[in-house]
């Protein structure tokens, strides 16, 4: 199966890399000229032939348009920050698993250290992402979202099926919230290794969220952002 890569834009029969992914392909991947690989723009998806491998760029030709076709959900993940070997684990995961969006959240439990050294983490979280996207052949790159509070995060829910996961014992089951429903678009919250505080609960509910309920066993935040993902793309038909 071919590779794909992401091009900033088209430009007429021709298309060109840069940077970090020009360097993967010419120095990691040892790209020849002649060489195919699938490009998108995050809209449309080419054949396209390398041209010219140069030390930062690899030019292409566009030989023929690809069948694109946009995923059915669209899926917005509130992702409380939690340590950074797993939460980028989660984002990388999420990235394959589908996700229109990433948001990360600066819960109440979330470690205060790891929640001001986020910003600095978020040119390391695209590249993650970037390479996810293209590993799992996505056409469009999820949007990595500034981090921000998670009362703010639930009150953008419009019109959205919001879920947020909950570990107390009385939350219903996913299974139960997500039986019977259709919905193209959801946002899915996680909260962080310590839970939600009740604050941050009764402005999800409030928002017109679901709690909900992955099980007895208590999850680890990235197998929680697996479990879920698969789950919503299952029920509601992706």
């Amino acid at each position: 199966m071919r590779r794909r890569f992401f091009v900033e834009k088209f430009d007429g029969q021709r298309a060109l890399v840069s940077g970090d992914r020009a360097h993967h392909l010419g120095v990691v991947l040892r790209a020849q000229a002649g060489q195919l690989y699938e490009l998108s723009d995050g809209l449309r998806v080419y054949l396209g032939r390398i041209e010219k491998v140069a030390r930062d760029s690899v030019e292409f030709t566009l030989l023929e348009e690809l069948p694109a076709q946009a995923p059915r959900l669209h899926v917005i993940l509130l992702l409380s920050v939690v340590k950074f070997d797993a939460f980028e684990w989660a984002i990388e995961k999420a990235t394959e698993l589908g996700v229109a969006e990433i948001m990360p959240l600066a819960a109440a439990r979330s470690e205060k250290a790891l929640v001001a050294a986020a910003e600095r983490r978020s040119e390391r979280w695209r590249k993650i992402v970037l390479e996810a996207a293209q590993q799992s052949r996505r056409v469009r790159l999820p949007v990595l979202q500034p981090v921000a509070k998670p009362e703010a995060a639930v009150a953008s829910r419009g019109d959205r099926l919001g879920v947020f996961l909950s570990e107390r014992a009385e939350a219903p089951l996913l299974r139960s919230v997500l039986s019977n429903r259709l919905a193209s678009k959801a946002t899915l919250a996680i909260g962080p290794e310590g839970g939600w505080t009740d604050e941050e609960r009764n402005a999800a509910l409030k928002a017109g969220f679901h709690e909900a309920s992955l099980g007895r066993l208590i999850l680890r935040t990235e197998t929680a952002v697996i479990a879920a993902l698969a789950s919503l793309s299952y029920a509601l038909g992706e």
